[in-house]
């Protein structure tokens, strides 16, 4: 355990889940997770705030749960996830004329340089969220990647401008300090859950991370180490959830349980003999549901995303040829079965589930690297980052605290953790422990479910 560090806490508001994560890196460079707490989201649509009393209760569930898994903890400053359909960006180009060309380039011009980019011109309404370099110029030296250390009289570079609406993002800050937290910095969803899913080398050779939450589906498009492009599409597993309430006539949770437990994004690798039975509602009969069914309505809506993102990828010319890192899905979406095969079809581009374990210490509880919580992750990621750069003041006199059992793999997960909210996996567990808590979250009869046996026909 390295005391020497700050302890920094990622708040990840989503459309379905609030989840609070808070970490300290080793000696190592390595995130060893210290709290950890997680609450059902109420008073989020699709990724954006707009019940801020619901959203404070929602906050306040997840702070608990986290002091709970480490009473030791205080948590005053969060950094915050953005996301949401009002997100846009934009390219600038920016450029300053040097005062004293006989000393090198130094952090603080570069500094300067993008603080200069702060005003430029954007629609009335929106707010800038970040300001993104990608690459520098100095003098007539173009496509340099750090002109710190570089000598010359005039040093510019390209900028990626992400903004925002005001509103949705005053939303958010009044729900964070309502909870009693300070927001040290809002950061946008898909550059989040790239810092902690992806390694320098993914950058490198051009990738796009595709983050697949509840209400939206994030984009970000990284080539040769540059952030390239950032996009937000309208639909996410919410959207899944709903086509099938709709589609196949059942309430919403049983349509959520469906979607996780038996759903796949390819209707052909579904069993046609294999049924879902829903018990009737106030003494109707059951209902049966066909497991080929569920997946076409599964299908029919993750390939409109994927659609969006390979709509997204030729705006910004990164076709097959470009992207040799294909495509990293995240987030609690990408669990679906078979999305990977789904994905590599419409776009044509190799794609891998995306875990945020690339950047975490060793010895953690495995919920911890599933990729819902990637953004919560590199939230953390984005504070050291800013921490290491001296981008934003922390505190000197850190506290010495340590791991929690809770939170190691040798103590006992679920324990402490309410059934209601532990997400229900997209594969069959087959362990007793998940198979008792699957029957006990039923137990009243909700949803009865069950497969016929393989028609010998076939």
């Amino acid at each position: 355990m390295n005391h020497e560090q700050p302890i920094i806490v990622g708040l990840d508001i989503g459309t379905t889940k609030i989840a609070a994560i808070a970490g300290r890196k080793n000696e190592f460079g390595k995130l060893e997770i210290l709290g950890f707490g997680r609450a059902n989201s109420s008073g989020v649509k699709h990724g954006q705030v707009l019940n801020i009393d619901e959203t404070i209760k929602a906050i306040a569930c997840a702070l608990e749960n986290c002091y709970a898994s480490n009473p030791n903890l205080e948590i005053s400053e969060v950094y915050v996830g953005i996301a949401g359909h009002h997100i846009k960006s934009l390219q600038t180009r920016g450029d300053i004329v040097r005062q004293t060309t006989e000393e090198e380039i130094s952090q603080r011009e570069i500094d300067q340089l993008v603080a200069d980019q702060y005003k430029t011109y954007i629609p009335a309404g929106d707010q800038i969220i970040d300001v993104i370099p990608q690459e520098f110029t100095v003098d007539n030296f173009q496509n340099i990647p750090n002109p710190i250390g570089y000598g010359g009289v005039k040093v510019g570079a390209n900028f990626h401008i992400i903004t925002g609406d005001k509103n949705a993002i005053r939303n958010i800050n009044r729900a964070v300090e309502k909870s009693g937290l300070h927001t040290k910095d809002l950061v946008l969803q898909p550059l989040a859950s790239a810092a902690a899913v992806m390694g320098q080398e993914d950058i490198e050779a051009g990738v796009a991370i595709v983050d697949i939450g509840g209400g939206t589906t994030d984009l970000a498009v990284f080539y040769e180490g540059i952030l390239k492009h950032t996009a937000v599409i309208p639909f996410g597993g919410e959207n899944i959830t709903n086509d099938i309430k709709t589609g196949l006539g059942v309430l919403k949770t049983q349509a959520e349980q469906m979607k996780v437990q038996f759903g796949s994004a390819l209707s052909n690798e579904a069993k046609a003999n294999a049924f879902i039975t829903i018990p009737g509602m106030r003494g109707l009969p059951p209902k049966e549901i066909s497991v080929k069914n569920l997946a076409n309505i599964i299908q029919a809506r993750m390939s409109e995303i994927m659609d969006f993102v390979t709509y997204h990828l030729k705006q910004v010319g990164m076709d097959n040829r470009m992207l040799n890192g294909g495509i990293v899905l995240t987030g609690g979406g990408s669990q679906l079965k078979h999305l990977i095969q789904l994905t590599e079809y419409v776009t044509g581009l190799n794609a891998r589930i995306g875990y945020p374990n690339e950047h975490l210490a060793s010895g953690h509880i495995d919920e911890l690297t599933k990729p819902m919580y990637a953004t919560c992750i590199g939230l953390i990621l984005k504070g050291y980052d800013d921490y290491e750069r001296n981008r934003k003041q922390f505190e000197r006199h850190f506290r010495p605290v340590e791991i929690p059992r809770e939170l190691q793999k040798t103590a006992t997960v679920e324990k402490n953790v309410p059934v209601e909210d532990t997400p229900v996996p997209v594969s069959n567990r087959k362990s007793e422990l998940g198979i008792n808590r699957f029957w006990s979250k039923f137990k009243d009869n909700l949803i009865d479910l069950f497969k016929e046996e393989e028609d010998q026909h076939l």
